[in-house]
């Protein structure tokens, strides 16, 4: 990792946690994945059922696996259901998990969570429903403001997904919004979390890596 721009993202993360705490978030620094896992295992009580939503950086920072591996967790893995029936359910589940995981598209500099989804069941949660909602930001999702967010979730986060899930959207065929309307479309709603109305409910932890899109 470049020492100056993990300086700065340690700068900013300095500057952005005091302001997730006046929106009602509560808000950690961890400068590596390992440091993330870490502090989700402290804030995780044994016993507690876990659950997420579509979500590269839960991977790639390893709270996934670490989660899983841990055995003392109940998990409700959304790949475990495999007819609608089955979804519903799982669903439902997920909906009165403990802690539900999951990234943000982008985080301004003032402390918004800014985010497009096609489903809507990730957002739906983030909403209302989990106990606690935990959300893992690589710094390489922080932008200046929500104009910007949205500019950075049609040009980077929507391009990368559907190059990776293939919803056949103008953005996978061309990497560019297309400002489409087509079945796969995964611009479906838009969702700007400005305050938290229950304290500590969403708990951001930003991640001095690039992690996720």
């Amino acid at each position: 990792m470049d020492e100056v721009k993990q300086a700065a993202w340690s700068a900013a993360a300095r500057t952005l946690l005091p302001r997730l705490e006046r929106r009602g978030m509560e808000g950690y620094y961890c400068a590596t994945r390992q440091e993330a896992v870490e502090k989700v295992l402290e804030l995780v009580e044994p016993g507690a059922s876990v659950t997420w939503g579509g979500s590269v950086t839960f991977a790639q920072s390893g709270v996934k696996d670490a989660l899983v591996g841990a055995g003392k967790y109940e998990i409700i893995d959304r790949a475990a259901a495999s007819t609608p029936e089955e979804q519903r359910a799982m669903y439902g589940r997920m909906a009165m998990a403990d802690y539900f995981f999951m990234s943000t598209n982008a985080i301004t500099a003032d402390g918004e969570l800014v985010n497009i989804d096609g489903n809507g069941n990730r957002l739906a949660c983030l909403i209302h429903g989990p106990r606690h909602v935990i959300v893992l930001a690589g710094m390489n999702k922080l932008t200046a403001d929500v104009d910007s967010a949205l500019k950075r979730i049609r040009t980077v986060s929507c391009p990368m997904n559907a190059a990776r899930l293939h919803p056949n959207t103008p953005c996978e065929a061309t990497g560019m919004c297309g400002d489409c309307h087509g079945p796969g479309c995964m611009c479906c709603q838009e969702v700007v979390t400005r305050h938290s109305r229950h304290p500590g409910r969403i708990k951001v932890i930003l991640i001095g890596e690039e992690l996720g899109f």
